[in-house]
């Protein structure tokens, strides 16, 4: 299985109107227009009944002390762990597309609705709903895709990893609620192929 962008290419940086956040001179960033990517998909195997879509970043800091801090730095040398921007579910095995900005067109604070989403697929939510937990002007659940927004520190640029899965089942049995981790469980066992696409973005000057 093959999967490919008109959005970016595969290695190369995402351009800000796929990002939560873009940079800003006057403070550090501002909100971006957080459009989904295109994404397409050819040469799916027999038996396909449905698709999963994740995308992770796996360089979020294993610790916030230093992230966007005036004065200081995230340094690349810091233990890094996965953050989950966008999960899906329950994609239809006659779908081969997904169109720039079809699931996600803005930044809407306290989250997008679901976990009802296009083509009868479900959304879960995303790892911004516990980024923002503490903040009471931005918490809640938040369905669907939200794009990058790194620290503005970080002396790395992080990698965003856009993994779509061909099933051998329609509906997946989830339950409880449908995140990054409970998604994996739940294909496992279940893929006929894979394929993945990577993007890299940064908010660090430096790196720009």
């Amino acid at each position: 299985m093959k999967l490919s962008s008109n959005s970016f290419v595969d290695g190369a940086a995402i351009p800000g109107e796929f990002a939560f956040c873009v940079p800003d001179d006057a403070h550090h960033v501002s909100l971006g227009s957080n459009r989904n990517p295109h994404l397409a998909w050819s040469e799916v195997p027999e038996g396909c009944r449905s698709f999963a879509l994740i995308c992770c970043d796996p360089d979020v800091p294993s610790q916030g002390d230093d992230v966007n801090q005036e004065g200081r730095t995230v340094p690349a040398a810091l233990p890094r762990v996965d953050f989950f921007h966008w999960v899906v579910a329950d994609l239809p095995a006659t779908l081969r597309e997904i169109p720039a900005g079809s699931f996600s067109g803005e930044v809407v604070p306290r989250g997008k609705p679901g976990p009802s989403a296009p083509h009868g697929s479900r959304q879960g939510i995303n790892d911004y709903t516990s980024w923002f937990a503490g903040d009471q002007d931005m918490r809640g659940d938040y369905y669907g895709y939200d794009g990058p927004c790194p620290p503005w520190n970080d002396e790395i640029r992080h990698r965003y990893v856009f993994t779509l899965y061909a099933l051998d089942l329609e509906q997946l049995p989830l339950q409880g609620p449908l995140t990054g981790p409970a998604l994996r469980q739940a294909i496992q066992g279940h893929v006929l192929a894979e394929a993945s696409l990577t993007g890299t973005y940064s908010l660090n000057p430096a790196l720009l």
